[in-house]
């Protein structure tokens, strides 16, 4: 690695001065799990990285909001978000997802606020925060603005974190009435890159879904929502005949791209054959 400055700032202010909105060399750093990795094989050469390190105190925690929902601070780590029992109650489905995201020793590490602020379409809980309606907090020299997790991510490794914004917290609104799952496949162990992960959020009333959320991740070039598919189920009776058609559509829908995980057409399969998983998942859980 090519030498470069490092600051670790204690107030929130002065990180956000180091930031140069003009020179993508210099760049925060939290847990340093992905950042690393790039560094050391060279795709990335630093002049000044920011550390968040001693800012966690201020970024920490996970708290219940009075409507329901949750707020995570950026640097709460992903092992303490699994455990975590306010996560477990308003939105389990962000525990189950951790339990195979990459191994302990990176979920020690690494950050909710980073794992977002990569903008890796590989990662597990892009497409599930999405699912779940969530927005980040994002702090920069002008002030705070909130941002759905959905807008985002803009392409692969691209959000719309300006270079002197920060991540803040994560904001998770209410999920009453909402069943959600991920269906993670990947070609080896289940704690590998996937070749697909594939969020579901439905509201499903009397056997109707009355609306729904559906996310795609790893098999395209950042995570997104299948707004088509989503149309398709909204207001229709659930039943078998209805999953294999919503397979097949988001099997269209999904601008999935071949890399070493499988070719397209493969991943089309694995879209068809998993949403219409998720989906039961989801109806199994709102009739309990």
């Amino acid at each position: 690695m090519t030498p470069f400055e490092l600051e670790e700032p204690v107030l929130l202010g002065a990180a956000l001065a180091l930031l140069d909105p003009e020179d993508s060399s210099v760049r925060a750093i939290a847990g340093g799990t992905a950042l690393m990795l790039m560094m050391k094989s060279g795709l990335y050469r630093p002049r000044r990285l920011v550390s968040l390190r001693k800012l966690a105190p201020a970024l920490d925690g996970v708290r219940s909001a009075p409507d329901g929902g949750i707020e995570i601070g950026a640097m709460v780590r992903l092992s303490d978000l699994r455990r975590s029992a306010v996560v477990r109650a308003a939105a389990p489905v962000i525990a189950e997802t951790l339990l195979t995201h990459s191994n302990v020793r990176v979920r020690n590490v690494a950050t909710i606020g980073g794992n977002l602020a990569q903008g890796d379409p590989h990662m597990d809980l892009p497409p599930v925060l999405i699912a779940l309606g969530a927005s980040v907090r994002l702090a920069g020299p002008g002030g705070e603005r909130i941002v759905r997790v959905e807008d985002l991510l803009t392409g692969y490794l691209e959000t719309v974190i300006a270079n002197n914004e920060l991540i803040t917290a994560v904001i998770v609104p209410p999920q009453t009435g909402w069943r959600t799952a991920y269906a993670k496949v990947t070609a080896r162990s289940a704690d590998d890159w996937p070749a697909l992960g594939l969020a579901v959020s439905v509201r499903v009333e009397a056997g109707i879904a009355r609306d729904a959320r559906i996310a795609i991740g790893a098999a395209t070039e950042t995570a997104m929502r299948l707004p088509g598919t989503e149309a398709l189920l909204a207001g229709r009776a659930i039943d078998d005949a209805l999953l294999q058609e919503a397979g097949r559509a988001a099997a269209a829908e999904a601008p999935v791209v071949a890399d070493h995980h499988g070719s397209a057409s493969y991943k089309r399969v694995l879209v068809a054959v998993h949403l219409g998983r998720a989906l039961r998942q989801t109806i199994a859980g709102a009739e309990r």
